[in-house]
This record gives C-alpha cells, sequence and structure tokens, in this order.
C-alpha cells in the first residue's frame, strides 16, 4: 500500500509539472511556424535519362545553345598570360623565339601602382659593397669631419631614474681584476727530523717564474684573434697609405 501510495503520488507531480510547463511555455501556433525548406537528396534526371535523350540534349545545345543573360563580374580580370600547361606544350622553338622577341623588342608594361608610399632606406647592402674602397675611405672621414646633423629623437617611453639606487656598490670580482698569469712556486724543502738543529739547511735558489699558458682555450682563441687582426690592420693600412701615396704621385708628376 505505501509503494502504490508513492507511486500515484510521483505520477500526480509529474503531471502536475508538465502542466505548469505548458502553461508557461503555449505551443507556438502554426501561422508564425518558418516554412519548410524541402530537401532532395535524390540524384539529377540527367542520371537515369536514355542514352538518345541526352544525344539530342546535346546535339540542341550545341546547335541552339540556350541564351543566358551577361555574366556581372564583381572583380578586375587580371592578364596572367600564357598559362603554365599551354606553356609547357609549346615547342621548343617557340620558347627560343620567344625569348628573343622578349630581349630584341620587350613589352612595355603600364605603370607600377603602389598603395603604400615609399621609404628612404639609403643605399642597399649590395650598393655599398660594390663601392670602391677609397669611396668609403672617403665617406667615413667626411662623417668623422663633418657629421650628418640628425633630427631629435622622438622617445615614447619615460626614462626610468635610479635604475640602481645610490647606496648600492658594484664591486668587480677579484677574479676579473686580476689579468696577471698564473705562477707555481716550488714547494719548500723540509727538514729531517735526525739531521742537528744548529746545522743550516740550505735550500736550493727558487727559478724564475715561468709564466704558464693559459688552459682556457677560448682566451687563447681569442688572443690568437687580436693578435692576427693587429697584423691585419697594418697590412691594410700600409697598402692604403701606399695607394694614396701613388694617386697623390701620378696627380703632380704626370708621365
Amino acid at each position: 500500500m505505501t509503494i502504490a501510495c508513492a507511486a500515484s503520488s510521483i505520477v500526480f507531480l509529474m503531471s502536475y509539472r508538465s502542466n505548469a510547463a505548458e502553461a508557461w511555455f503555449p505551443e507556438p501556433e502554426p501561422s508564425a511556424l518558418p516554412p519548410e525548406i524541402p530537401i532532395d537528396l535524390l540524384p539529377p534526371a540527367s542520371l537515369t535519362q536514355p542514352l538518345w535523350k541526352s544525344l539530342l540534349t546535346n546535339l540542341r545545345d550545341t546547335l541552339a545553345p540556350e541564351k543566358l543573360p551577361p555574366l556581372e563580374l564583381t572583380s578586375r580580370p587580371v592578364n596572367v598570360g600564357l598559362l603554365l600547361g599551354d606553356r609547357l606544350s609549346l615547342p621548343w622553338f617557340r620558347t627560343v623565339f620567344t625569348n628573343l622577341g622578349d630581349v630584341i623588342s620587350p613589352e612595355t608594361l603600364p605603370p607600377l601602382e603602389l598603395e603604400s608610399s615609399p621609404v628612404d632606406v639609403g643605399d642597399l647592402i649590395t650598393d655599398q659593397l660594390s663601392h670602391f674602397w677609397f669611396s668609403s675611405l672617403l665617406r667615413n672621414l667626411a662623417d668623422r669631419l663633418v657629421p650628418e646633423k640628425l633630427p631629435v629623437l622622438e622617445l615614447t617611453s619615460k626614462p626610468v631614474a635610479n635604475i640602481i639606487p645610490e647606496t648600492w656598490i658594484l664591486l668587480p670580482a677579484w677574479s676579473e681584476v686580476i689579468s696577471t698569469p698564473k705562477v707555481f712556486y716550488p714547494d719548500k724543502p723540509k727538514r729531517s727530523g735526525t739531521a742537528a738543529p744548529s746545522l743550516a739547511v740550505k735550500t736550493p735558489a727558487i727559478p724564475e717564474a715561468i709564466p704558464v699558458r693559459s688552459s682556457n682555450p677560448t682566451e687563447a682563441g681569442l688572443l690568437r684573434d687580436l693578435r692576427r687582426s693587429r697584423i691585419r690592420r697594418r697590412i691594410w693600412i700600409g697598402m692604403a697609405a701606399a695607394q694614396a701615396v701613388y694617386l697623390i704621385a701620378i696627380i703632380f708628376w704626370p708621365t
């Protein structure tokens, strides 16, 4: 009896809640529903028509084609020239004659339309490398004697004051301050226990300190590169001076 009463009460509550939900959300009216869109998933009728009918349709399209309205293009057509497939299908002599025609009478193209404003970047790297050595030498001398006046730099960020507080003291490490090579002195001789204390033990003379080469390969390579760069600099300066003297000599004493 208890189970039956509980089941009846549950059914009554469910029916009451469903009625309440229908009262809050009534069914829409049939006039407000959108029209149904028909969905046709069947293949086209041209696949099932007989052969003679498709043949007659193709003949009619060839003899009396359907008149369609003019095509409206929203974008401008771009002339891409000869397509890649057509270019590959050409015989070899056509490409030879085409290349000769392009060399003798090149095609006159319309002016290029730039949408961005050009920016003056100065001489390109290739132009700078193609100059002679004395032009770069004169340019460096001119920049050193009469430097170019640049406009004031506009900074968008504010400078940060007191990056390092005044109470801090920055001291370098002692290993960075000392630049002398390491020297290893020989150990002092030890006195034997049986010898008389009055006897003076002769200590061998300490040889002169021989500087030991640095065991760091990076430091050794850096020193070698610096030494070679100094030699190259002297050679190039000597060659430049000799050429300058030669140019001055041929100017004042022409042959």
